[in-house]
């Protein structure tokens, strides 16, 4: 019911509310009653409350004017390479997505800036489009990262060590996505010579003006790590942090912008929450009936090997990320998937990333890649051109998964494990 549903685009959280009722009609070991309960104390969470408050810092961020000073330090610090609007626009998103928490939102932002940038300079409109929806997902990898926080809610794993296991991962995606841009663009003769003269007063003035865009990571990350306060009362600090900066240091925020930012948050909220209620009031009907054990046996009857277990849930996690969103993808398949990878001998933690790295390329496949509709809007570009880009950036973005995978150290190194 569920996959005819999305095959039909019935929105995702609709389509696994309708299919978990009809799973009720046609079993007796849930009732409806138990269903409606699920999905109002699925939402009864303290952590929890961090995805709303993120959600808005990010966009109070993004229009307070830290996001246009975050791409000015980026340009002083790679923009003198070869592709050097490509590599700024990856590094930018890899600052912005320290201080949004969201892949979507990091698009956004930045694209909006860098997209025409690199197409007046002949970028093709395809490959400006697919880097930046590319660079988008670091958003989720590098903390604070909303799909940690729901993942350690749902996994009982420490948000805080989460956090620090994306770091070295997100890192390592930007370096990749730094190497297809400079391997595309040196190809690409009819790019106009992108490169900045650089000196070192002007970066010292770029990094002078971003003090406050870098300072925000460091309070909101620094009191998580230095047990100052917990995931859910760094966003609301990151909150108060983003409008005191966008209203009395750079000036860029006033009634009408914080009251948008305050709608745009209730309405991408409303829908998150929905779609979390339901997908584990989903998963909750699953365990009933017992198909997680049934999925769980599945892949140990293909093999006893970690290696191939792995495999087999990295494939499955990439098909399930092209067609569901990151969220219910999170809060449906961490109870199957979480025992599967802990009898194999992974650690939660790096499971986590894991599961967070398979589902964030889910951002940029078709048909449902969220990355791709916002930078395809922004960029005013074909969703098949960009796609056609996509592919050899796909493919690097696979090697940096396979290497997140299987070497858990990468994860692992800056946690307390």
């Amino acid at each position: 019911g569920l996959i005819l549903l999305i095959l039909l685009s019935v929105p995702i959280g609709i389509a696994i509310g309708i299919s978990s009722m009809f799973a009720i009609y046609a079993s007796d070991s849930v009732t409806m009653s138990l269903l409606m309960q699920k999905l109002f104390t699925s939402l009864d969470s303290f952590p929890l409350m961090a995805i709303p408050f993120f959600m808005l810092a990010g966009l109070l961020m993004g229009k307070g004017g830290i996001s246009q000073r975050i791409l000015n330090l980026a340009n002083q610090l790679v923009g003198w390479m070869v592709g050097g609007l490509a590599m700024v626009t990856i590094v930018a998103c890899s600052f912005f997505a320290a201080l949004s928490g969201s892949g979507p939102a990091t698009v956004g932002a930045i694209g909006s800036f860098m997209i025409p940038a690199m197409k007046e300079k002949m970028y093709k409109s395809g490959f400006a489009s697919a880097i930046t929806a590319a660079a988008g997902c670091i958003g989720v990898i590098i903390p604070p990262s909303i799909p940690f926080i729901l993942y350690g809610v749902i996994s009982g794993a420490s948000i805080g060590e989460l956090f620090k296991a994306g770091i070295l991962p997100g890192i390592l995606i930007a370096i990749v996505l730094m190497v297809v841009s400079y391997l595309t663009i040196k190809k690409d003769k009819n790019v106009i010579n992108d490169k900045i003269e650089v000196s070192f007063s002007s970066l010292m003035k770029a990094t002078y003006d971003a003090k406050w865009a870098l300072f925000a990571p460091v309070l909101i990350l620094g009191g998580i790590y230095g047990g100052i306060f917990t995931p859910t009362e760094a966003a609301a600090v990151a909150i108060v942090y983003s409008y005191l900066v966008g209203t009395f240091v750079h000036k860029a925020l006033n009634w009408k912008v914080i009251k948008e930012s305050l709608l745009e948050t209730i309405t991408l909220t409303g829908a998150t929450m929905y779609m979390i209620g339901t997908s584990i009031a989903f998963a909750y009907i699953l365990s009933v009936e017992q198909i997680p054990t049934q999925i769980a046996q599945s892949i140990a009857s293909v093999s006893s090997n970690p290696i191939i277990i792995l495999l087999c849930i990295n494939v499955f996690l990439l098909v399930v990320g092209a067609f569901i969103d990151t969220i219910p993808a999170l809060a449906m398949l961490t109870p199957i998937l979480l025992p599967i990878a802990v009898e194999a001998g992974v650690d939660p933690i790096h499971f986590g990333v894991i599961m967070v790295v398979n589902l964030a390329i889910g951002f940029i496949t078709p048909p449902f890649g969220v990355n791709l509709f916002i930078a395809s809007a922004v960029g005013k570009t074909p969703i098949e051109h960009i796609m056609k880009a996509m592919v050899p950036i796909l493919l690097f973005m696979l090697g940096a998964l396979m290497i997140i995978t299987y070497v858990p150290g990468l994860s692992l190194l800056l946690t307390n494990k």
